[in-house]
């Protein structure tokens, strides 16, 4: 299932992010300028925070096989729609809509692998489905690129052909994996009722051991809004998504700015960053599952964030890329230790909705950033204030990182959970014979 995920999560990204190389196109053809794009992009966010929990709630109603191949295809279909954008005002419409489309996927993956694996091994199978995104955004100028070169085939502009070519792909994607998913430990096929036995096991256990470090708890939406530690998470990966998502969208105009680009160099400069934060994602995942030391792993991710960031600002555009893909080695490295944090820090009975909050507050970082990135760009003709502004939020994540409390569940030498019951390494760890 989880390179079912990757490459879901692959399809998620480049749909959300393929705007950024049509951003030229865009505003030659109709009209939307650097402001405009900026609240276009980050009107997606909007949209998917409004939308995510909710979206979560009906999951828990139809079942994650259902609604995760539904958020797919959906997402496909209004990519793809891009196509038919006239100007800034359709051109939002349609950003606020995948908002809404997308919104859900990421908190319901993650809450789905608490079901289904041990907090000893969230972080390597959190990196190997989040590779997802770090391939998107590797691939997605070698292959927007060619598409955006199309332009007047069969009448379409080349950024209507990276929409529609784009948005399809998802749309294969999300009815394959209607077919392929289980909702349940339960209903897989490809376990024996012995692993399946053993592995519920040795989630129960997890759950048991950190139930018993937090004590009793509320399960409603209140009683997660209002604790300290979900705002203080909520916080920190939102700072993380501002970076991210500033990088997503803005990265193609940086490297712009190196003498000689076209759309297929620019394409495949972009896509260094990227490629670099591949290896650091899997070396902190490992590194963190096997030694449980995550928090000050993701204090070291976030220096090196915030000074590449600083870096970039400052320096020249060949090494302003070069600065970048330290940062990005940073920033985009985190999710698999943050969400094991996050699953260890927060109780398990309010888990799934403590995700959904999380991310969906943190994601309005990805309508801040691109947004005020915009404006910067427009007024300064630079976006060098905006990168020292990143520099500046993830230093004071790093700091905020300090004042989360240990559990039972995060700290290393804790209670044995998943791996102190017998049973459930085969299928943990190789592939079963049937």
């Amino acid at each position: 299932m989880v390179p079912l995920f990757a490459v879901m999560m692959m399809c998620n990204q480049l749909n959300r992010s393929n705007i950024g190389y049509a951003q030229s196109h865009l505003e030659a053809d109709l009209g939307i300028g650097a402001a405009a794009y900026g609240l276009g992009a980050g009107l997606f966010f909007v949209a998917y925070t409004l939308f995510e929990i909710p979206s979560n709630a009906l999951m828990a109603r139809f079942g994650a096989k259902i609604w995760l191949s539904r958020i797919c295809v959906s997402w496909g279909i209004v990519s793809a729609c891009m196509l038919f954008a006239q100007g800034e005002w359709s051109f939002y419409f349609l950003r606020f809509l995948l908002g809404m489309a997308e919104a859900g996927f990421v908190p319901a993956v993650l809450y789905y692998l608490t079901k289904w694996l041990p907090n000893s091994h969230r972080g390597r199978a959190n990196a190997r489905y989040a590779v997802g995104a770090l391939v998107a955004f590797s691939l997605s100028g070698p292959v927007s690129g060619p598409l955006l070169s199309m332009h007047g085939l069969w009448g379409l502009s080349g950024w209507q052909w990276m929409f529609l070519t784009e948005g399809l792909l998802s749309v294969g994607v999300g009815v394959f994996a209607f077919f392929w998913l289980d909702s349940e430990i339960e209903d897989a096929r490809w376990l024996t009722g012995p692993e399946q036995q053993a592995l519920i096991t040795a989630i129960d256990a997890d759950d048991a051991a950190a139930s018993a470090g937090h004590g009793a708890t509320g399960s409603g939406l209140w009683s997660v809004v209002r604790a300290p530690k979900v705002l203080l998470l909520s916080f920190i990966y939102f700072s993380v998504q501002m970076s991210i998502y500033a990088n997503t969208f803005w990265l193609p105009s940086i490297v712009r700015g190196i003498q000689g680009t076209n759309d297929f160099t620019v394409g495949l400069l972009s896509s260094l960053p990227w490629i670099c934060a591949i290896f650091a994602m899997f070396l902190l995942a490992r590194i963190g599952d096997r030694t449980g030391r995550r928090k000050p792993l993701l204090i070291g991710a976030l220096i090196v964030a915030a000074v590449g960031s600083y870096a970039a600002a400052v320096s020249s555009p060949v090494l302003a890329l070069v600065m970048l893909c330290v940062a990005a080695m940073g920033f985009k490295s985190i999710s698999p230790i943050f969400w094991p944090i996050v699953q260890g820090t927060v109780h398990p009975m309010v888990i799934g909705m403590a995700i959904a909050l999380i991310n969906s507050l943190a994601n309005l970082g990805g309508f801040v950033a691109p947004y005020g990135f915009g404006l910067v760009q427009e007024r300064t003709g630079s976006t060098a204030w905006g990168l020292i502004a990143l520099a500046a939020f993830s230093l004071v994540a790093a700091l905020a990182v300090c004042f989360l409390s240990d559990t039972p569940a995060t700290r290393k030498g804790a209670p044995p959970t998943a791996e102190a019951v017998k049973g459930p390494a085969e299928p943990l760890h190789g592939t079963p014979s049937h």
